[in-house]
């Protein structure tokens, strides 16, 4: 009897245990899904946003997205409010706040239009000077390596001016005039890197003008000693590589140009090759010289 009772018991107790064990799997099972819910519902809400007619409820939504930082869902709202609220009071915030979707996004190109169309539409907004210089700076930032096309350098520089003519007085002004000498340095290295690729390939014709060039549109340039150097050069070069009927004009250029080199920069660290080509020059053109005596 007694070990019938103990049997019992012992069947109770392992029937509890494993009660426990399940119920525990099942609070685990829950949370899970719990979780999963929660999700599912953040999702939901927001398509279910997206559908709804309310768009005041948008706009809230919207504003409260992008403040997360959750700048795609903050556009897909903004868009559609966009031709909602146009031509409305609310229609310069929605815009304001468009714009800097696409940018957070880093979407520069539609950002920049944008910019751009809200300084058009909105001139006298308070935002409208700070429009107009995000739209530069997007400019500035599609801006590619020197070594590729470089239109939207030229851009940037353009809108950049045009900021600054405008606003005179922006605090932004020092800003601006930074990022320029940037854009300006970026063309500069690329002009002198294509004339150095004539010089480099011994098309010396092509590359007296491409330093020329260089000269005339960077006139402030760090490479003005090496770059008149190098026209007396691919001068002389020019001549020694010549027809007969060319030789003396170009030897001749050859020595005029060092003339110039020698007046403005005396000192120069090219100064002896120059002379040395002056020099050969010299000689090539007595040669010449004897002959029309």
């Amino acid at each position: 009897m007694r070990n019938k009772q103990f049997y019992i018991l012992f069947l109770l107790i392992s029937v509890i245990a494993l009660s426990s064990c399940t119920n525990k799997e099942r609070v685990y099972d829950s949370t899970g899904n719990s979780k999963k819910k929660r999700f599912d519902f953040t999702i939901g809400k927001f398509n279910k946003l997206v559908k709804s007619g309310d768009m005041d409820a948008k706009f809230v939504a919207a504003v409260k997205y992008f403040d997360k930082e959750e700048y795609t869902r903050a556009l897909t709202l903004f868009e559609e409010l966009m031709g909602v609220y146009r031509g409305t009071s609310k229609g310069e915030e929605v815009h304001y706040y468009y714009a800097y979707c696409s940018y957070n996004l880093s979407d520069y190109i539609v950002a920049g239009y944008q910019f751009r169309n809200f300084v058009r539409n909105f001139p006298t907004s308070k935002h409208a000077e700070e429009c107009a210089y995000m739209n530069a700076y997007c400019f500035y930032l599609n801006s590619p390596d020197y070594i590729l096309d470089q239109i939207d350098t030229k851009l940037a520089i353009k809108e950049f001016q045009r900021f600054t003519s405008q606003y005179p007085q922006s605090t932004r002004i020092q800003e601006c005039n930074d990022i320029l000498d940037k854009l300006r340095g970026k063309l500069e290295l690329k002009s002198y890197e294509n004339s150095m690729l004539y010089y480099n390939m011994s098309d010396y014709k092509a590359s007296i003008v491409a330093f020329g060039n260089h000269l005339k549109d960077f006139p402030g340039t760090s490479h003005a000693e090496e770059l008149n150097y190098l026209i007396i050069r691919s001068y002389y070069l020019l001549a020694l590589n010549s027809i007969e009927a060319k030789k003396q004009e170009r030897f001749k250029a050859a020595t005029d140009h060092y003339m110039k080199f020698l007046d403005n920069f005396p000192k120069s660290e090219y100064l002896k090759q120059a002379e040395m080509v002056y020099s050969s020059a010299l000689k090539s053109l007595e040669k010449y010289n004897k002959s029309t005596l």
